[in-house]
Formats: structure tokens, C-alpha cells, sequence
């Protein structure tokens, strides 16, 4: 189940060598292009279920972390604000009560 899957190796003809090159022309005319290999078909990915259910696995597991930290961060702004709310209370209050003994 875990094991790698390989891509069957690439089965393309090599071109044979000639036996004997015969006498060639070196004028500009008669030299031809060399021929062009084709470049080798990327393998397509295989999604297998053990690899689909590991990729939901991760991605629950990323989701539900993310999620955590993202929420343990809105609790602690609404804490501090909390906090700082009560005192300006508190601090309102002991503004008020050193100009009412004036």
C-alpha cells in the first residue's frame, strides 16, 4: 500500500548507426537539420485511496490547527479588551470621586 509506484521505463526505438557514412556534400544546400528527439512524457500523478485519504487527513488536520490558533488569538483580543474596558471603570470612577472631594 505505501510501496512507490515507478513509471514503466521509457520503451522509445534508438535510432541504429549507420554501417558506412557515404560522401557528403558540405555545401550550404545540402546540409540537413539534425533530427530532433522528443522529450520524454511526464508520468501523471496516481491518486491511490490510501494517498486520497491521507490528503484529506492532512488537510482536516491543517484546517483544525489553523482554526485553533485563529480563535485562541480572537480570545485574547476580546480578553484584553475586556480588560481595558474595566479599567477605564475603574479609572473613571476614581476621577470622579477626586473631583466630587474638591
Amino acid at each position: 500500500m505505501l510501496t512507490p509506484k515507478y513509471p514503466p521505463p521509457d520503451t522509445a526505438p534508438t535510432a541504429p548507426a549507420p554501417a558506412s557514412a557515404p560522401a557528403v556534400d558540405r555545401t550550404p544546400a545540402a546540409t540537413t537539420p539534425a533530427p530532433v528527439t522528443p522529450a520524454p512524457n511526464r508520468p501523471t500523478i496516481q491518486l491511490t485511496p490510501g494517498t486520497a485519504l491521507a490528503l484529506v487527513g492532512g488537510g482536516t488536520a491543517v484546517v483544525l490547527v489553523v482554526g485553533a490558533v485563529l480563535v485562541s488569538m480572537l480570545l485574547a483580543v476580546a480578553i484584553t479588551g475586556v480588560s481595558v474596558a474595566v479599567c477605564a471603570v475603574v479609572l473613571r470612577s476614581l476621577v470622579q470621586d477626586l473631583h466630587k472631594h474638591r
